[in-house]
């Protein structure tokens, strides 16, 4: 074989190494963090004094996992009828798992979720909520086991 032949098989295993990897890369699924970049950056600035509402407060909220619940406890303040929400149990590795919840208190402040519908791993839990028409954000690192 003479170095013509090998300069084309050479090219030929190029071409279908970048056509295989091509075809790779556009089958492999991409999780974004939200699909709304844009829209999200605009009130970016109301977060930020959410969390700064949240802040103030006597306490943080606090994620737990006892058994086979999860559950979340706030703030003195935040334990009165009239509290609304969501709380969102982000996973940055997979989409598909994360889970919104809508914020129900009991009498104590504690809200209680089955942690036996997460997956095992590692969550943000990002609870925004509204109390006497002040809005609150909080996220906490959490890992389900």
């Amino acid at each position: 074989m003479n170095w013509g032949y090998k300069l084309l098989l050479v090219f030929a295993a190029f071409a279908g190494l970048m056509s295989y990897m091509v075809y790779r890369c556009v089958r492999t699924p991409v999780n974004l963090v939200t699909n709304e970049y844009y829209r999200d950056e605009l009130v970016y600035q109301d977060v930020i004094e959410q969390k700064n509402n949240a802040r103030a407060l006597s306490g943080a909220v606090l994620v737990r996992q006892d058994g086979e619940g999860i559950s979340i406890h706030f703030p003195r303040e935040i334990q009165q009828a009239g509290t609304s929400g969501t709380i969102l149990f982000y996973c940055a590795s997979d989409a598909s798992r994360d889970r919104k919840i809508p914020v129900s208190l009991d009498a104590a402040g504690c809200q209680r979720v089955d942690a036996r519908s997460f997956f095992p791993g590692h969550y943000v839990v990002k609870i925004q909520w509204e109390t006497n028409h002040v809005k609150y954000y909080s996220e906490e690192p959490f890992t389900v086991l």
